[in-house]
C-alpha cells in the first residue's frame, strides 16, 4: 500500500525542502513538524505541505501540536543537529528522534525513512554516536525502516566558491588527495528518499548512497572550480598537523573555558572531514571503496558549481557551514 499521509522532520533544511517538494509532487499528504525558532527569516516548508510548529524535545508537544490524534502512514526524517556538538547531537540526532518514533508509531506509522550519514561507519564524534544510537533503536522498533546514509552534500563542498572568485587560493589539507567522495544534490537525494516509501527493496536496509560519476578528491574539486572560472589553479596546502595542534590547544584551555571546549569539538569535526573519505568503508580492510559506493541521480557537483557561478543557484550552507 502506497503511503498517503507522511510526517516529515527537518523540512526547512535544504534536503528536507527538496524531499517535501518531491513527496508533494507525488500526491502525498505531507505534514511537516517544524522546530520553534526565533529567526523570523527561517525557511518555510514548500507549497502544498502543512507546517506545524512543535517542541521536538517535548513528547507532549509532538502529540498535541504535531500529530493531533491523526493517523499517518510513514515518517520521513531529514532532521539533524545544527552544530554537531555533543549536547545538540544527543538532543536532536537521538532524543528528538526517539520522541518522534514513539509518537508516530502510536499514530499508526508503519515505515520510517531516516536520513543518516555515511560517516557513522567510523564513529569518533558525538553526533556520529548519537545517530548510530537512534539507528539501533529504529531497527529494534519492529517498524519497517530505510536508513539512508548519503555521502557529501553539495552545500558542504561549496564554501570556497566565493573565496576563489575573489582571487584567493583553494584550501586543501595535505596534498588534496587524502579523501574522496561522491557528492549528491539535494534534489537527487530528495527523490531517493521519496522512492524509499514505494520501493520494497529498500525496506529494512541500511542504504549508503552517492551522486553520479566517479569519486572526486578536494584537489579535483579545486581544479574544476578554477577551470569553470577560466583561471589557473592555485592551492594552499594546510598540514593536518596544524589542525592537531589547534585541537590540542583548545582542548587544554577548554577545561576552564567552555566556549573553547566547543571550538575544540568543532575542530575535531573539521579534522574528521579533512582526513576521512565519505565512501563505503570495507570493514575487512579498513579502506574506503569508491566502487562499492552506489550512485544515483543526474546532477554532478561540477554542474552545480557552474550554476552557482552563473548565478542560477545559491550555495546555501546555513547552520551546517562548519561541515
Amino acid at each position: 500500500m502506497t503511503p498517503r499521509r507522511v510526517l516529515v522532520l527537518g523540512a526547512t533544511g535544504t534536503i528536507g525542502r527538496a524531499t517535501v517538494r518531491e513527496l508533494v509532487s507525488r500526491g502525498r499528504e505531507v505534514v511537516c513538524l517544524v522546530r520553534h525558532r526565533s529567526d523570523a527569516a527561517r525557511p518555510r516548508v514548500p507549497i502544498g505541505a502543512t507546517e506545524r510548529l512543535v517542541d521536538l524535545g517535548d513528547p507532549d508537544s509532538l502529540a498535541r501540536e504535531g500529530l493531533r490524534g491523526e493517523p499517518f502512514d510513514a515518517l520521513v526524517s531529514c532532521l539533524a543537529s545544527r552544530t554537531g556538538l555533543p549536547e545538540d547531537a544527543w538532543a536532536i540526532d537521538y532524543r528528538a528522534h526517539v520522541h518522534a518514533l514513539h509518537a508516530s508509531r502510536a499514530a499508526g506509522v508503519g515505515h520510517v525513512v531516516l536520513l543518516s550519514a555515511i560517516c557513522v561507519q567510523k564513529p569518533i564524534l558525538a553526533f556520529q554516536h548519537a545517530k548510530l544510537a537512534f539507528e539501533r533503536d529504529l531497527i529494534a522498533s519492529g517498524l519497517d525502516y530505510s536508513i539512508v546514509r548519503p555521502t557529501a552534500f553539495f552545500k558542504s563542498l561549496s564554501g570556497q566558491i566565493e573565496r576563489v572568485k575573489r582571487g584567493k587560493p583553494f584550501l586543501v589539507f595535505g596534498d588534496g588527495t587524502l579523501t574522496a567522495c561522491k557528492p549528491i544534490s539535494d534534489d537527487d537525494l530528495g527523490r531517493y528518499l521519496a522512492d524509499c516509501l514505494d520501493d520494497q527493496g529498500r525496506r529494512n536496509r541500511v542504504l549508503p548512497i552517492g551522486g553520479p560519476g566517479e569519486a572526486i578528491t578536494p584537489k579535483q574539486q579545486g581544479e574544476r572550480l578554477f577551470a569553470l572560472l577560466g583561471r589557473e589553479p592555485r592551492f594552499k596546502h594546510v598540514p593536518v598537523a596544524l589542525l592537531d595542534g589547534i585541537i590540542a590547544t583548545l582542548a587544554v584551555v577548554g577545561r576552564w573555558v567552555p566556549s573553547l571546549a566547543a571550538k575544540a569539538e568543532l575542530a575535531r569535526i573539521g579534522r574528521y572531514y579533512a582526513t576521512e573519505s565519505m565512501l563505503v568503508l570495507d570493514p575487512a580492510t579498513g579502506r574506503y571503496d569508491a566502487q562499492a559506493t552506489p550512485s544515483t541521480g543526474s546532477e554532478t557537483l561540477f554542474d552545480y558549481y557552474a550554476r552557482v557561478i552563473r548565478g542560477e543557484a545559491f550555495a546555501e550552507r546555513g547552520d551546517h557551514a562548519v561541515f
